[in-house]
């Protein structure tokens, strides 16, 4: 059975070897796995090989992470906003716009942007029905460099989504996208690398599995069979017999 120590240098040895440049797990650890503790926690996080949760996709998948758990707590919201705006303070550019996806780190972006005193837009899911019929809410000048902060990155969609907006309507700048946590997904980071931005996950489920083993929420075994997961999510059910 594979140890915790080898699921850890498969994340390493997948990032570092094709994709590493457009993932950048949080250079201050200790964020990463107090975050994972607070979703733990509070149940933001949940875990489970047998049943799988099945997400809106109709993908099975041994972890669902609902963000908008961390609202309602205040200890872990200030701790998240914290990590968020010393992660944008220390990209390798300076922000000028703080941008939200719609709709579930709307309000993330908009502590962001208040705690670091700058202007705060966010991009809808779609064009308005009515009116300019635009994507972005919010008043943006064209060439500003925009920080885009999502609550969490599975395919990328979202936030390719939000990029793609900013850079065609908005005319700015996108180099960076900020998010809470990652399921580490191939599709993802390769998305990333088409549109050549970075992902800085605060928290990763390589993170996440290691703190709820140290925790004994999980057995190693389980550990090995979620840590698969991220590699080969369409074909991680089948491949277990689920």
């Amino acid at each position: 059975m594979p140890t915790l120590a080898s699921r850890e240098l498969f994340f390493l040895a997948f990032r570092t070897a094709t994709l590493a440049s457009y993932f950048v797990p949080s250079v201050h650890v200790p964020h990463g796995e107090r975050i994972a503790e607070y979703l733990l926690a509070i149940g933001a996080v949940k875990l489970s090989t047998s049943p799988p949760f099945t997400w809106t996709s109709g993908l099975k998948a041994p972890i669902y992470c609902d963000n908008r758990m961390i609202y309602s707590h205040p200890e872990a919201r200030d701790f998240v906003v914290d990590a968020l705006v010393s992660r944008v303070k220390n990209l390798h550019v300076e922000a000028d716009v703080i941008a939200g996806t719609a709709t579930a780190a709307i309000g993330w972006a908009a502590l962001v942007a208040d705690r670091m005193k700058l202007p705060f837009i966010y991009v809808r899911a779609k064009p308005k029905e009515h009116g300019a019929k635009k994507l972005i809410e919010g008043d943006l000048k064209p060439k500003k460099h925009v920080v885009v902060i999502e609550d969490l990155i599975s395919t990328a969609k979202s936030s390719s989504a939000t990029v793609e907006a900013l850079r065609g309507e908005g005319g700015c700048v996108v180099t960076d996208v900020v998010s809470i946590f990652s399921y580490q997904l191939a599709s993802g980071i390769l998305k990333a690398r088409e549109l050549k931005v970075k992902l800085h996950p605060l928290a990763t489920i390589s993170t996440l599995l290691d703190v709820a083993l140290k925790q004994e929420r999980i057995t190693e075994e389980q550990a090995n069979q979620i840590g698969k997961f991220s590699a080969d999510p369409d074909n991680w059910a089948a491949k277990l017999g689920l």
